[in-house]
C-alpha cells in the first residue's frame, strides 16, 4: 500500500471527511483491520484566507508547495490538496514534487464523464467559479462544458462557504438557497453539479438536488484510495483473512 500525503486545514471540517473517507475506502477494499497509510500536514486556514483575500496567490502557492515538499520528505507517495480553491497553486505544488499530485478537478471530471454528462454546473468559492484555473482544466483537458451561477448567486455561494461551512455551521435556509441556485443552473442546461468546494457536501445532499451531485471530497478521496491500492489490492496480512 502506498502512503497518501494530505495537505489539509482548508478547512479542517472537510479535512476530517478526507481522513474518514480514505480510511473507509481502504477498509472496504481490503477488509479486516486494514486502514490507510497517510500523512497530513494541516495549515492554519486563517493565514491562507488572508492571502486569498489580499490576492497574494504566489505567496499562498509557496506555502502549499512547501507543505507538499514536507509530506514528500516524510514518505508520501502521492499528494492530495484537500481543497478546490488552492488548486490555483497546482503548478507550484507539482514543481516542488517528484511524486504524483492528484488534481481534484481531474478526479471530478473523470466522474462526470463516467456518468455520461457533458455540461456541468460548478459551485465553489468565487475564486473557483470566476478564475480560469479550474474551469479551463475542465474544458481544455476534459472537454466539459461548464456553467456557473449568476453574479448575485455566486456571492451567496461564496458567503455561505466562508461565513458558515468552514466554521461547521449548517443552516437550512442556506441549503434552500443552494438548491434554488442549482435549479437555476439546470435551466442553463447543466446536467449535473460539481460541488467544487470540499465543504459543500456537508450542506447539500443528493436527495436535496434535482441534478446529480459530484462531491469533490468523496471523489478525490476515492482517487487517493485507488492510487494507494493499485498494486496491492487484495493483499491481507497473515491470520487476518477471516477477520
Amino acid at each position: 500500500m502506498k502512503t497518501i500525503g494530505l495537505i489539509g486545514g482548508m478547512s479542517w471540517e472537510s479535512s476530517l471527511e478526507y481522513y474518514r473517507l480514505i480510511n473507509e475506502g481502504v477498509k472496504a477494499r481490503l477488509g479486516g483491520l486494514h486502514s490507510a497509510k497517510c500523512l497530513m500536514l494541516s495549515v492554519d486556514f486563517a493565514e491562507v484566507e488572508a492571502l486569498q483575500r489580499a490576492g497574494e496567490w504566489d505567496q499562498a502557492g509557496r506555502m502549499m508547495a512547501a507543505a507538499a515538499a514536507s509530506l514528500q520528505a516524510g514518505g508520501a507517495d502521492c499528494i492530495l490538496l484537500c481543497t478546490n480553491t488552492m488548486h490555483i497553486s497546482a503548478d507550484a505544488i507539482q514543481q516542488a514534487l517528484d511524486i504524483p499530485f492528484l488534481h481534484i478537478a481531474d478526479a471530478a471530471a473523470d466522474a462526470v464523464k463516467a456518468a455520461g454528462i457533458q455540461k456541468a454546473g460548478l459551485l465553489g468559492t468565487r475564486f473557483t467559479m470566476e478564475k480560469e484555473f479550474y474551469k479551463d482544466r475542465l474544458k481544455e483537458k476534459h472537454g466539459l462544458e461548464v456553467v456557473i451561477p449568476g453574479e448575485k448567486d455566486r456571492e451567496t455561494v461564496h458567503r455561505v462557504i466562508y461565513e458558515e461551512l468552514v466554521l461547521g455551521v449548517i443552516r437550512e435556509e442556506s441549503r434552500r438557497e443552494y438548491v434554488r441556485i442549482i435549479e437555476a443552473m439546470q435551466q442553463q442546461g447543466a446536467e449535473g453539479i460539481i460541488l467544487g468546494c470540499t465543504e459543500i457536501g456537508l450542506l447539500v445532499r443528493p436527495e436535496d438536488s434535482p441534478l446529480p451531485l459530484f462531491d469533490t471530497t468523496c471523489i478525490h478521496a476515492a482517487a487517493a484510495v485507488a492510487f494507494a491500492l493499485r498494486p496491492a489490492e487484495g493483499i491481507t496480512q497473515p491470520g487476518q483473512e477471516n477477520l
